[in-house]
């Protein structure tokens, strides 16, 4: 990676918080291709489909059809490249200990915070999972 992600993609249903979270992805210009998943089952066909593989998942935990939970068990039966560089960050409105703890369970779960995420959250994952891109972070 040079400066920034190949592509970030969000899932979430709440179309408010995509807002946000793209607005404060854009604003920091890590990715020139964000993908937009509101449903989970729309998640797992961009990432079969898609020639771009995202850098960062940021997933919702509570969301209709199939929850966050759902999605990362999908996921880990997957067949797609390098699958093993996606990073999964879990944002949840959710402040039960037990969420985080289960979150924490799960090996390909790299992250578990709040939403919505604001800069001080993405500069803290950033710094865990991306350090070669704090430079492009601008926290103000």
């Amino acid at each position: 990676m040079k400066g920034e992600l190949d592509c970030i993609l969000l899932i979430d249903d709440d179309s408010t918080v995509n807002f946000l979270h793209q607005s404060l992805i854009h604003d920091q210009h890590l990715t020139k291709n964000l993908l937009i998943a509101e449903t989970g089952e729309e998640a797992l066909k961009l990432l079969n489909q898609s020639t771009v593989k995202p850098g960062i998942i940021f997933l919702d935990l509570n969301m209709p059809k199939m929850d966050g939970w759902e999605f990362i068990e999908a996921y880990q039966n997957l067949e797609i490249e390098n699958k093993e560089d996606i990073t999964i960050a879990m944002l949840s409105s959710s402040s039960n200990p037990a969420d985080k703890a289960k979150a924490e369970s799960i090996e390909v779960v790299a992250e578990f915070r709040q939403k919505p995420m604001n800069k001080a959250a993405l500069f803290d994952i950033l710094t865990t999972n991306f350090p070669e891109l704090l430079e492009k972070v601008v926290l103000s």
